[in-house]
């Protein structure tokens, strides 16, 4: 019989996290010195260093501030209609037939078209910025929703009702736990999708943000800083989805195991 698998802690989960990290930093930095030429593919030191100067000049801090809360509202916008919406799409099967097209063509539209027509319609601003991102997340956030619901266990709600559970009750201690794994997941995808698209975004219209800074230093053919500011930011996400996400989607995955067991 196989050894069943132990979840190991938090400690050792941290331990592993920063071995990794740190084995990456080592590979970049035999990279750039087996590649020895600082201006084209810069050590992370070189790299850190940049960072430092535009974090005391002040630079980042602010355009690191004017990315992240666009990511933050196009991020709930997208998490708040698609979790809605695929609940909704997963419960009620006709309905899903009827808009079950809709989802697709969504699905399929180049994020790049729906930038750019939100830069037409709306002019070049932060609307426009916010729009297109959460619309190209959305759908992708319906879709896991959807099968979210689909899956959820109806005699455990039945169950629920029969011993007299309150419709709060049901929906805070029966239904959020099992849809919980689901929103996870578009979380995490969500932000990995989402903050790309808003750099794309602020390089092709905006006057401030990551993406703008890259697209000035792109043009000053300034590597040292384009990694510098992208790093910051890959920085910020890796806190929110080891500190936030993660977390969340262990807690849920207790209370499926717990369910599981018993």
């Amino acid at each position: 019989m196989a050894a069943r698998y132990r979840e190991p802690s938090s400690a050792k989960r941290a331990m592993v996290l920063c071995l990794s990290l740190v084995g990456m930093v080592a590979l970049w930095w035999a990279a750039s010195w087996i590649y020895a030429t600082p201006r084209i593919f810069p050590d992370p030191a070189r790299v850190a260093g940049a960072m430092w100067s535009e974090i005391q000049s002040g630079k980042l801090p602010r355009h690191l501030w004017a990315t992240l809360w666009r990511v933050i509202a196009a991020f709930g916008i997208a998490m708040v209609l698609g979790s809605v919406i695929g609940v909704l799409l997963g419960l009620w099967p006709r309905l899903n037939r009827w808009v079950d097209a809709w989802i697709v063509m969504a699905l399929k539209l180049p994020a790049l078209v729906v930038i750019v027509l939100c830069y037409l319609w709306f002019g070049l601003n932060d609307l426009s910025a916010i729009v297109a991102v959460s619309f190209n997340k959305t759908a992708l956030v319906v879709v896991t929703m959807r099968e979210g619901a689909r899956s959820l266990d109806h005699k455990v709600s039945e169950m629920a009702q029969v011993f007299g559970m309150s419709r709060w009750s049901r929906l805070r201690h029966v239904i959020v736990p099992q849809l919980a794994p689901f929103v996870a997941a578009s979380a995490r995808n969500g932000l990995a999708i989402i903050w790309k698209l808003v750099l794309v975004v602020e390089f092709m219209g905006r006057s401030n943000g990551i993406g703008f800074q890259i697209h000035l230093y792109f043009q000053m053919f300034d590597v040292t800083k384009v990694m510098a500011y992208s790093g910051s930011f890959i920085i910020v996400m890796l806190v929110i989805e080891y500190g936030l996400i993660q977390p969340i989607e262990q807690r849920a995955q207790k209370w499926r195991l717990q369910k599981s067991s018993k």
